[in-house]
């Protein structure tokens, strides 16, 4: 266990070691003032309560920079390149503090490629800005972009949602055909049936019990649940309290990747990204990299479902190959690329890739001493009864007590409701990248091969742990993006894609002197020749 995962699990503070008096530490003398948390050199310190999560309710967005920062173990003074502004008020309509978690997801990620930069070309990392209202935007970006102007459209199927059951309720995730179809089979449905049909057969479960059939057979159905009912689960307590969990899997000289040299134009031009991914955290953080230069190939199959209007987006800075991993051929030309890839993203169901050759420990044994980074992001993370469940944000949201607070607070009777945006998936793809960028470094200055584990419970949990507005308070006033008129135009950039004339919302994050955003737009998967840009 390395110590940023031995940190995120016992203890709520920055790492003392890397804790240094002076102005660059203002804001963590803020953070140990406000939480009245001290490092272990000082008489007064404490360990963190038993609770099941963390409060970190008296942290500002810059607070919880800096805790992640710390809990990483990077350099203490790169935080003095964190120009941001905090608000005050809810950034989106929500008991829970989504405006901001975007606004630190957002700026941790941009903070670590300032410092890959820094380190290439040996210079003080460049500023880093993120306007809240613009991060919090871009927590919706897959909502609001237009193409040959027409919006985009909903991306939840005819089933899908809440329904009853004998004793609460459930929620049916049918984006993809054969979830959906799937679901119908279950239930004893025609492949035609309504949603009032589907609705009348669910009506007969127990929430529990369609659950766990429901992940026997692979499909996606959370059980609603509060809370309590959900912390007292095995699951809960598998996981993390820090959200970014980071570890050395392997041997390998320290060094950036021989193509990351100084002199670029972007922070990570050079560092090739092998990514297979669907909807949307992962998918997300490989935009997230190919903004700031990375040559990320996305990896999909033919014969899977996608779902375009979602890939239009996420497709954004990457080239994207077709391959399909039961053809020998396919499958050979995947591990050759593999084999010259500096990063291996995963977003499938944990294991599923594994079966094929393509687990951490396989991969470095085909690369003795040469570095990766292989970063996985999952539903429920690592550990735990539910690790190889498959899951989605919404019903994350479902399952933890999410939908049942929020609808609590907004006070309107409703059994459950809904975050305005998906923000599990977003601050989940900003965190991977954020922790791919850590093992950079690392990998940079002191060697190695890396894992990065991120889920999608992990960040509810630390969402969670930031607190909620009292009563109604988070919803009043507070500012909603619902479609492209509600955007200030200066958020938004039109380019051509391989779909046409498309209108989408640019990277909310500035770096001072070095440019971020999408060299390639979007275009039909499977579009691009099978190598690398400078091979």
């Amino acid at each position: 266990m390395t110590a940023a995962l031995s940190l995120g699990k016992r203890l709520d503070i920055p790492h003392p070691r890397r804790f240094s008096i002076g102005s660059n530490s203002r804001h963590l003398l803020r953070y140990y003032k406000q939480t009245n948390k001290l490092p272990h050199l000082f008489p007064s310190f404490k360990k963190q309560s038993t609770m099941s999560t963390p409060d970190r309710t008296s942290f500002t967005p810059r607070d919880t920079i800096a805790h992640l920062w710390q809990g990483l173990h990077l350099p203490p003074d790169t935080l003095d390149s964190l120009c941001i502004i905090e608000s005050p008020q809810p950034g989106l309509p929500s008991s829970f503090k989504v405006g901001h978690l975007a606004q630190a997801s957002i700026a941790l990620s941009a903070l670590l490629a300032s410092q890959i930069h820094s380190l290439r070309n040996t210079i003080p990392p460049p500023k880093v800005t993120v306007p809240p209202d613009h991060a919090c935007i871009e927590f919706k970006c897959e909502r609001l972009y237009t193409l040959n102007g027409a919006p985009a459209p909903s991306a939840w199927g005819p089933i899908g949602g809440l329904h009853r059951t004998s004793d609460g309720y459930v929620r049916v995730h049918d984006n993809f055909p054969n979830h959906r179809e799937g679901t119908k089979s279950l239930l004893g449905c025609s492949p035609i049936a309504t949603r009032e049909e589907v609705a009348s057969k669910i009506s007969a479960w127990r929430s529990v019990d369609l659950e766990s059939t429901a992940a026997d057979t692979n499909l996606v159905i959370a059980a609603l649940r509060t809370y309590e009912q959900w912390d007292v689960l095995p699951q809960a307590k598998a996981i993390a309290d820090f959200p970014i969990l980071l570890r050395r899997i392997g041997d390998a000289p320290a060094g950036l990747p021989v193509r990351v040299g100084p002199h670029a134009d972007k922070c990570l031009r050079g560092l090739r990204v092998l990514e297979l991914s669907r909807v949307i955290a992962a998918p997300l953080c490989g935009k997230t990299l190919a903004a700031h230069g990375a040559d990320v190939l996305w990896v999909t199959s033919p014969y899977l479902p996608d779902l375009p209007d979602l890939d239009r987006e996420f497709g954004c800075g990457k080239r994207t190959i077709h391959i399909e991993l039961n053809d020998e051929n396919d499958a050979a030309e995947l591990f050759a690329l593999l084999d010259d890839a500096d990063v291996f993203i995963q977003g499938y169901r944990p294991g599923s890739l594994a079966s094929r050759g393509l687990s951490p420990e396989e991969i470095i044994q085909r690369r003795p001493n040469r570095g990766i980074i292989c970063a996985n992001m999952s539903a429920y993370g690592p550990n735990g009864p539910w690790a190889t469940r498959r899951g989605f944000d919404s019903l994350v949201q479902t399952c933890s007590g999410m939908n049942v607070s929020e609808a609590e607070h907004f006070g309107a009777g409703e059994a459950a409701r809904a975050l305005p945006c998906q923000a599990l998936d977003h601050a989940g793809g900003y965190f991977l990248a954020s922790g791919i960028m850590a093992a950079l470094y690392k990998q940079a200055t002191e060697g190695g091969s890396w894992q990065v584990d991120v889920s999608l419970a992990g960040v509810m949990k630390y969402l969670r742990s930031l607190g909620q507005y009292e009563g109604t308070t988070g919803f009043q006033g507070a500012p909603d993006y619902i479609r492209p008129q509600d955007v200030p135009t200066e958020y938004f950039e039109t380019r051509e894609t391989g779909f046409g004339e498309m209108t989408s919302i640019r990277h909310a994050a500035s770096i001072e002197g070095v440019g971020i955003g999408c060299d390639i737009m979007p275009k039909p998967l499977g579009s691009d020749e099978k190598r690398w840009l400078d091979s």
